[in-house]
């Protein structure tokens, strides 16, 4: 049991180092308890969504603790990334990869010897090849599992090369680890710590809700159509840049063919490529010499970039957790930022095919699913995401297209009441296939042979067809009444708010049913633009960003590398002219003051001058 003695002085520390280095005054909910649990020795699993401040859980710790944190990381660009914010910030970081040459890696093995290094990012092959030797050499003060749901053949994005970092916990027993994930359900949680073999671990799991960006979901229209649609809404932000996503190589190549021929600058990403001419792609995005990139989802993991302002798929994912996991590139910062989802039944008939010929079918068209079912949903999308996640939401966010341009809504109680109590009475033992035929007192072998027939709910929704009642069904998943169990047949199970349905403690509203629900156009009245910088003087701002990007191609980093789009928004704000007013903007640790002050609040003063 943790003192609280030496859980005040972790947390002075802790809040010490969050200042002196990263420039904030405060911790985002739930940073604080982590980073005590972790100093405290305890093993830890988090959940946080993109762009949340997963890194800062083990980066303070690596800084409060003596020793070296190791990172494992699955990408040599999100190490890249990460050693070069951290060393931009006066932090001693270090990544091992095969991308540097054997002499470099050895000099930096070298470095760690000599205690030279805080924090060492490492693939997970490399650590399995390196740890009884120069490993266990070294002052080792946290393992830090980073993109944690790879290790679990549930999660979204499986690595075969993950399964190996159990033995982690086998040669250092005493020494913590932390997982930490964006995107995983309730059974891969379970997963990453069985896997991990984490020893009684702390779980932390942070809102899902990323409130700054706006859900939408379109039906495709017709090519030309669909490419003067996107080029709308990369015209909304000339000054920004934003992914799109694409499901194939050659649907990659056609929408990148056709946005440069329109006059835009665009980059291309997709496996087909030459890791070197991948690589440069990436570096082009992130220096921001390109506007747009169009991708295949092997772009993207650990992209650290803040301005990105709007994710485009171009067709729909195959799963929820890897949408979410993409549409969190957007808003980094903060600041409002725009998702579209483009659907249509080819999309589904093709992912289906990929699906087929892969790994875990079962799973994968469950999951598939409910890929489906958000993008066909008539309720909240932010409440359909949350729900996904097993986090409770009763309200609509007001800033989705369902929600700004709401369908028809209907009483659903006795609806839901039907469904629930039916499921209840089989024990939570049948699936969405079989409940309909329940509900619709079908006489199949299967419901007379196990007894359903004698049911009381039997028969009870004979008033709907099988169309209206998956459609039903399915909004009760969305909205978190029902949960799917993916490990034990794909059984329906009742959630708590469910419960409170059944037993009348609360109401259920539904987007009413059509027929032809799936033909319906889905143009919207709104348009989610919104001022990326928030309420501050355009044209200081401007200003601010120029000097940034001039700074930014000196140093040859990218430009949020410098101060990202929401630290100069505060600058806007709190306009300082001295090193210690400079200081009080948030995101100005002291090695960027040091670096940054005069060249900045001189901007300040010359344009308060001039205006």
């Amino acid at each position: 049991m943790l003192s609280e003695e030496k859980k005040t002085h972790i947390e002075t520390q802790s809040l010490g180092v969050l200042k002196r280095f990263f420039g904030y005054d405060s911790f985002r909910p739930q940073q604080q308890e982590i980073i005590t649990a972790v100093c405290s020795g305890r093993d830890c699993e988090v959940l946080m969504p993109t762009g949340g401040g997963k890194s800062i859980c083990y980066q303070v710790p690596a800084l409060v603790l003596p020793g070296v944190c190791i990172v494992v990381s699955p990408l040599i660009a999100l190490m890249n990334d990460q050693v070069m914010n951290l060393q931009s910030c006066g932090i001693p970081a270090a990544s091992l990869h095969s991308n540097q040459t054997e002499a470099e890696n050895i000099e930096i093995i070298h470095r760690l010897m000599r205690s030279e290094v805080k924090i060492l990012y490492v693939s997970p092959e490399r650590l399995m090849l390196e740890i009884e030797n120069w490993v266990g050499k070294i002052d080792v003060s946290l393992f830090a599992i980073d993109e944690a749901h790879c290790i679990s053949q549930w999660g979204h994005d499986f690595r075969p090369e993950y399964t190996q970092l159990h033995r982690i916990k086998e040669l250092f027993p005493s020494v913590p680890v932390i997982a930490l994930t964006a995107t995983a359900d309730k059974l891969t949680r379970a997963d990453i710590i069985e896997q991990l073999r984490l020893k009684n671990p702390a779980v932390f799991i942070s809102s899902f809700d990323r409130p700054n960006l706006y859900l939408s979901v379109r039906q495709s229209p017709q090519k030309a159509k669909k490419l003067n649609q996107i080029c709308e809404i990369i015209d909304r932000y000339p000054d920004d840049c934003g992914i799109i996503y694409c499901i194939s190589r050659k649907s990659t190549e056609q929408m990148a063919a056709d946005l440069t021929e329109r006059g835009y600058s665009v980059g291309m990403y997709h496996a087909g490529l030459g890791a070197a001419v991948r690589s440069r792609a990436q570096e082009d995005f992130i220096h921001g010499r390109i506007q747009v990139m169009v991708a295949t989802l092997a772009f993207g993991m650990g992209i650290d970039k803040s301005n990105i302002r709007y994710v485009i798929h171009n067709n729909m994912p195959r799963n929820i957790e890897g949408y979410y996991q993409e549409i969190g590139r957007a808003g980094r910062d903060g600041l409002p930022a725009e998702t579209v989802m483009f659907y249509s039944f080819s999309d589904v008939a093709t992912l289906k095919h990929f699906i087929a010929e892969g790994e875990r079918e079962q799973v994968n068209m469950e999951k598939l699913t409910r890929m489906i079912d958000y993008a066909e949903s008539g309720v909240c999308r932010r409440r359909v995401l949350l729900s996904y996640f097993s986090e409770p939401c009763d309200s609509d966010c007001g800033h989705c297209d369902n929600c700004i341009n709401p369908p028809q809504r209907i009483d659903g109680t006795i609806i839901a009441q039907k469904a629930l109590s039916a499921i209840l009475r089989t024990g939570e033992q049948v699936g969405v296939y079989l409940l309909i035929d329940i509900l619709r007192g079908s006489a199949k072998a299967e419901i007379i042979t196990k007894g359903y027939d004698r049911l009381k709910t039997y028969g009870a929704g004979r008033d709907l067809d099988s169309p209206a009642w998956r459609a039903y069904l399915s909004q009760m998943l969305q909205i978190g009444l029902i949960e799917v169990a993916y490990d034990d047949g794909n059984k329906l199970k009742i959630t708590e708010a469910g419960r409170d349905v059944v037993f009348g403690k609360q109401k259920v509203t539904f987007s009413k049913f059509f027929p032809e629900q799936h033909k319906k156009s889905s143009k919207t009245k709104d348009n989610p633009k919104q001022r990326a910088e928030g309420n501050v003087d355009d044209k200081l701002f401007q200003e601010l960003r120029r000097l940034r990007a001039d700074m930014a191609k000196i140093q040859s980093v990218p430009a949020f590398v410098i101060f990202d789009n929401k630290t100069l928004t505060d600058m806007c704000i709190k306009r300082p002219k001295t090193r210690e007013q400079f200081l009080q903007v948030n995101g100005v640790g002291e090695m960027k003051a040091e670096r940054y002050w005069t060249h900045f609040t001189r901007l300040i003063r010359q344009f308060e001058e001039k205006n």
